[in-house]
């Protein structure tokens, strides 16, 4: 979710749902260092719970961030070992850890022992050919031992060469199954399943086999399917709201990014989705894209643009 999550979309999704956990776009262990901590961290109270992904390999370099996030106050940390990325194999990071499961070990065991929040793993079934489910089983041990009792997995294996980062979204099929039978083998594990997931009626039946259920790219696409998730998955009282409800929830926030000094469209591009599918949706994108780019954007673009889906 890189240049997707960022902390204006969060504080969005955030009116949706009370009680699901939000997680930052993943921000390199490196960038933390060499660049702006503050910058990279900062995020709104009203976000939480939300945790603070982390892209890296380097055990001490990963504790030092995982110790700034914990002091920035997120409510965990999460080392990404799923994206397959061209500049994050670069780095050395991402989905290719998977091919060093004492590494990625070891980077977690120096996290755990820098911060008192919990670690936790995003990772795939398998990468190229190391992909069958012993080999999966081997990486989930083998992390397992150094402490972490929290596993994300996306439900397809990463092809790290031939394959863009959007292909390894949908290339090869998904394997429910596998992520199941991680389940399996090792119970006393927290298993979150992710990929392909588009809503919450699926999210509940996966939840037969898993502990948890983590939306991406819906989520982002179409933010109003997170509107029951505190009633669907949590137990609490249905809500009423509309989508216009929720928008109007946000502007506060949005008038309060501008007088900051924040331009509208860093705000506007993460309501694109709110009306998909509805009456006026189309005009509603139409009329942000055409217009939130604009010197001097305000909250009437925003406005104007709400107007058309009544």
């Amino acid at each position: 979710m890189m240049d997707w999550t960022d902390r204006h979309d969060r504080v969005f999704l955030r009116q949706f749902s009370q009680r699901a956990l939000l997680y930052t776009e993943m921000v390199t262990s490196a960038a933390l260092q060499h660049g702006d901590a503050n910058y990279l961290l900062q995020h709104n109270e009203a976000e939480h719970p939300v945790a603070l992904q982390l892209g890296g390999s380097n055990p001490a370099q990963l504790a030092d961030a995982a110790k700034s996030g914990a002091a920035a106050g997120f409510d965990e940390i999460n080392l990404n070992v799923g994206c397959p990325s061209d500049r994050v194999q670069s780095g050395a990071f991402g989905a290719c850890l998977m091919a060093d499961p004492p590494l990625v070990a070891n980077c977690i065991r120096s996290m755990q022992d820098a911060v008192s929040i919990p670690v936790t793993v995003k990772c795939r079934t398998g990468i190229d050919d190391q992909d069958s489910e012993a080999e999966l089983f081997d990486f989930i041990g083998t992390v397992a031992n150094s402490g972490c009792n929290v596993f994300v997995i996306h439900a397809r294996k990463a092809i790290l060469q031939g394959l863009s980062p959007k292909q390894n979204r949908e290339i090869p099929p998904l394997n429910y199954e596998r992520v199941f039978r991680v389940k399996q083998q090792f119970p006393h594990l927290r298993v979150v399943i992710n990929g392909g997931i588009t809503s919450l009626d699926q999210a509940v039946e996966l939840l037969q086999f898993v502990d948890g259920v983590m939306l991406g790219r819906e989520a982002y696409q179409n933010p109003y399917v997170l509107h029951e998730v505190d009633s669907k998955i949590f137990g609490l009282p249905a809500s009423s709201k509309t989508r216009s409800d929720y928008l109007a929830q946000f502007i506060p926030y949005i008038e309060a990014e501008l007088k900051r000094g924040i331009p509208l469209r860093h705000m506007a591009r993460h309501l694109m989705g709110l009306f998909k599918g509805q009456q006026g949706g189309k005009q509603f994108r139409r009329h942000l894209s055409e217009y939130c780019h604009q010197d001097n954007a305000g909250i009437n673009v925003v406005l104007d643009a709400l107007a058309f889906t009544n």
